[in-house]
């Protein structure tokens, strides 16, 4: 969609290349990309929609429109595109733009206590619609034996190192007899239970999703939910990724324990010291429930009960406890780490075994963080193991039980008898990337000028002008703000007189303004579509249409544009395949060689 408009300039001289001819901009491009394009080509990877929201409850604050995309080739992510505050309004209407390759358009139902998910199946979406349905204590059938404290103990890895000397770990006896059937998600669900997990809690080593915790606030003294003592606290594993074929069943060999107390009892002593010293109960084998080679699946198949053995330290075999927890206690949970997995002696990999017990809690970690084969995750002697997510109306507990800190090894959902913890997940707006050649006979590095834009909100529109790669005086068209406006020459608003900007030269702060826009509005109408008026050539400069060469692009992608005199081509090596048939390499924009971008 590129419109080069040859027009009259007042301020300055035409130089002679200006008088170049529709002929010579082709035979150009073709030089330069060694391509021919192909000439239905409109360089768009953008589609446009309208999403009606019905059902909407009183009690829901907002609606948020987004979209599921597929970032890299082992990550997701999800981004809005557009919300509304619903101010009493049972039913709304939502324009979008969105990446044409997309895995689905979601709408999220916000409250201050709620969120709720649900994807869009053609243009509309109904609140009713089932994503999910929380589960209440009368749909499980609560054990009716009495549970007694085993006879068995286990010493505590804590102990065996000297770090809590004498710490033992009790749990029921027969703890088997006590697995309830949990009923299982609905597909629907797990669709958006994956959707939200793993583009918020992203997957990998790269990705150190703590400060997403320690943001949310709900971490170490916040992450306890307390009891209601009116029904049973019941937890369900519901997924697990360990890699077990690779790394010997690190958590099918592992299992969960808990602790409670009441606050009054820590008032005025050593949190840490009275935190280590409560009794710890075993409430989940993890091999009596997951395969022993199953990974990354979402399934909620069995239920426990936490069970309260009373205050104070149980007498084995003795200690009889119950169902329902008194009200006003702190429930906590640690997953101890039991592996059998070791590299061979005289490996140079050769560690310990990755064992020992891991703490929501950061305050509890304070060995276990840098202890022998778990201190690669870099976690700080107080960082917690695990963080609190809202999915739908479930509430999920996220573990880091190896040492990758991407908090999402093993995830339970925790209901019942607690008072619910929120963490409603925030997510970014999507981000469109504006790039223009300005010069004719261009080396198309796309970056001459370079816009960021981002929907915020059905009546805001955010304008970022990141980069200037270009010698000429620029002016940019149609964003008519207080700052990036028509009146205003593009290095003048970085405050410079010249030279390149953000592409190799000259670092400057992106300049970022939010414009106020009708509700009808859309990125791919022109008549709103930001471009460029070179003052030096006056040459207008707009997005490419079918046809054109691509001296205008949009991304909708938080697009990493090339330095300055790498053509496109060489910075992402799948454009021309994409340039030469639209329908194939869509996804070139994400695949980028490192050195060559900015």
């Amino acid at each position: 969609m590129c419109s080069i408009l040859l027009t009259g300039c007042v301020k300055h001289e035409m130089p002679e290349y200006q008088n170049v001819t529709k002929d010579q901009v082709t035979e150009n491009a073709r030089r330069i990309f060694g391509v021919d394009f192909d000439k239905n080509h409109d360089w768009s990877t953008t589609s446009q929609g309208e999403v009606k929201i019905t059902g909407i409850p009183s009690d829901i604050d907002k609606v948020q429109l987004s979209v599921f995309v597929e970032e890299t080739d082992t990550t997701t992510s999800l981004f809005i595109l557009n919300e509304a505050a619903t101010n009493g309004n049972s039913s709304i209407s939502l324009k979008y733009d969105a990446p044409s390759d997309n895995l689905g358009l979601f709408v999220s139902f916000i409250s201050a206590t709620s969120f709720k998910m649900v994807q869009v199946n053609g243009n509309t979406v109904d609140f009713n619609e089932k994503a999910a349905t929380r589960n209440t204590y009368t749909d499980y059938s609560i054990p009716s034996i009495k549970p007694v404290i085993s006879s068995d103990v286990t010493e505590s890895f804590a102990s065996q190192r000297g770090w809590l000397p004498g710490q033992v770990l009790y749990e029921p006896d027969n703890i088997g007899a006590l697995t309830m059937t949990a009923q299982d998600y609905s597909d629907a669900y797990k669709k958006v239970f994956r959707n939200i997990i793993f583009s918020y809690f992203k997957n990998g080593r790269q990705y150190n999703n703590l400060p997403l915790i320690k943001e949310s606030g709900i971490y170490n003294d916040n992450a306890y939910p307390f009891t209601t003592g009116k029904e049973p606290i019941v937890v369900s594993p519901v997924y697990k990724s360990d890699k077990a074929k690779q790394y010997g069943n690190e958590i099918w060999n592992s299992d969960l324990y808990y602790y409670y107390y009441k606050e009054a009892d820590a008032a005025g002593k050593d949190i840490v010291q009275f935190l280590d010293a409560l009794p710890k109960y075993k409430a989940i084998v993890f091999k009596d429930h997951f395969g022993e080679t199953e990974d990354d699946v979402i399934s909620k198949r069995n239920a426990y009960c936490l069970i309260y053995w009373g205050d104070g330290t149980p007498t084995p075999g003795v200690t009889e406890g119950s169902f329902i927890f008194p009200e006003g206690y702190k429930i906590g949970f640690m997953v101890r780490a039991k592996t059998d997995f070791a590299e061979p002696v005289g490996s140079p990999n050769a560690k310990p075994r990755k064992q020992g017990e891991l703490y929501a809690d950061g305050r509890l970690n304070y060995k276990i963080n840098s202890w022998e084969n778990f201190k690669s995750s870099k976690l700080a002697s107080d960082a917690p193991r695990a963080g609190w997510i809202t999915v739908g109306d479930r509430m999920l507990l996220c573990f880091e039980s190896g040492t990758d800190s991407d908090f999402n090894d093993i995830i339970f959902e925790v209901e019942g008898g607690v008072k619910p913890i929120i963490n409603i997940p925030e997510f970014d707006n999507n981000e469109y990337t504006f790039c223009f050649e300005d010069t004719e006979l261009g080396d198309y590095d796309l970056n001459d000028v370079v816009i960021k834009a981002s929907r915020i909100n059905e009546t805001t529109v955010e304008y970022s002008v990141v980069a200037c790669g270009a010698k000429d005086e620029l002016k940019i068209m149609n964003i008519n703000g207080s700052k990036i406006n028509s009146n205003t020459e593009v290095h003048k608003l970085f405050g410079l007189d010249g030279g390149y900007i953000n592409t190799n030269e000259h670092n400057a702060e992106p300049v970022t303004e939010q414009i106020s826009v009708p509700k009808t509005f859309s990125f791919l109408d022109e008549n709103t579509q930001p471009y460029i008026y070179d003052m030096t050539t006056g040459v207008t400069i707009k997005l490419s249409k079918a046809g054109e060469d691509p001296h205008g692009i949009m991304i909708p992608y938080d697009f990493k544009y090339p330095i300055e005199k790498i053509c496109v081509k060489d910075a992402y090596p799948e454009f021309n395949s994409w340039g030469v048939n639209k329908v194939t390499s869509t996804h070139w924009y994400k695949n980028p060689i490192e050195g060559l971008i900015f």
